[in-house]
């Protein structure tokens, strides 16, 4: 099932909210805002239906919003140090948007554009899509891009995001999606008591800006292990920023794998992350700050290429060529464990 109806208008452009239902029951609604997604109520182990994503009620909150909800980021997601890279004997300057760094695009990221509705689908499988092109030179990052990004909600409860994007010249290209999960449901509390696994050997360690050393570090015997599972909340007290927000190495891109998965025993839902990215971001909303939102509301898995990659060159590389096709694909599965 699709339902589309206008959602009000951002930046004089009109905007939709799209609701897909698969036979299941469960729905995820979309906006083309971002290309973000609104809700996503999945079966819980009482044999109803939970909301586990954190959203605003109407277009004014993301408009107003302050933390990317659950929306497409880029063009290069998380940080670039010193807000600067060298491509191809180039070097470009972007925005600073967080110290001396640029985060999420820079000053107006692709999770403040009003994007196009590509197309929807329905059956077993609804889906839909939003397109936008992002000129040459926007925010300073070098050639066109022209991009999808395609939503499925498939018969087996699961959410499935794609990502395509082809430039007209050499860019660099760091997409990824900034929902905040919290499986528990509204009114629930915090995320601390959520059970996570992040089946990642290697973390990237930072410094004070939250800029990685360059080094790739073994997790075990540090607060960044999650090989076996664990509370969220069972070591966050030992991190010095006051949660977590640092990025786990996953391995080359390309190969699709389980990244992770999380638990909460209220409601007995279960969600794996499954991709074909290289590392994933575990953020824990330590600044989180808006209405209904505080610290902790919600935590995020944001598959991806490592922060500040283009100036770490033995980092797996997210600089693409002219006319080449960028494909990932991020799914998020879920079900109900009595």
């Amino acid at each position: 099932m699709i339902n589309k109806t206008e959602w009000g208008f951002a930046d004089g452009y009109k905007t939709y909210l799209i609701t897909l239902k698969n036979k299941n029951g469960m729905s995820v609604s979309l906006t083309n805002y971002g290309a973000a997604i609104v809700d996503l109520c999945v079966p819980d182990k009482n044999g109803g239906f939970t909301d586990v994503m954190l959203g605003y009620d109407d277009i004014a909150g993301y408009i107003k919003g302050s933390s990317s909800q659950g929306a497409v980021i880029g063009r290069y997601a998380n940080r670039i140090g010193g807000a600067k890279f060298t491509l191809n004997g180039k070097e470009y300057n972007l925005f600073k948007n967080n110290g001396d760094n640029c985060l999420h695009g820079g000053s107006v990221g692709y999770h403040r554009r009003v994007w196009n509705v590509y197309g929807v689908s329905g059956g077993d499988n609804p889906s839909a899509a939003f397109s936008y092109v992002s000129p040459d030179g926007e925010e300073n990052f070098p050639s066109e891009l022209k991009i999808i990004i395609r939503y499925t909600l498939t018969a087996k409860n699961a959410l499935k995001i794609e990502y395509s994007a082809v430039p007209d010249g050499d860019t660099i290209l760091n997409l990824t999606n900034h929902s905040y999960f919290y499986l528990g449901g509204c009114g629930s509390g915090d995320i601390l008591n959520t059970r996570l696994a992040i089946f990642a050997e290697k973390y990237t360690p930072v410094d004070s800006e939250l800029i990685p050393t360059g080094e790739m570090a073994p997790v075990v015997n540090t607060v960044f292990n999650f090989t076996e599972p664990k509370l969220i909340g069972a070591d966050i007290n030992s991190i010095d920023i006051g949660g977590y927000d640092h990025n786990f190495i996953l391995g080359e891109p390309g190969v699709m794998r389980k990244a992770a998965a999380a638990y909460n025993a209220a409601t007995g839902i279960e969600m794996t992350v499954y991709t074909d990215m290289p590392a994933v971001q575990l953020y824990t909303g330590i600044n989180l700050d808006e209405p209904g939102m505080g610290k902790f509301a919600g935590f995020c898995l944001e598959t991806q290429f490592s922060p500040n990659t283009p100036n770490m060159p033995h980092f797996p590389q997210c600089a693409i060529k002219k006319g080449e096709e960028f494909r990932s694909v991020t799914k998020y599965a879920f079900a109900a464990v009595v």
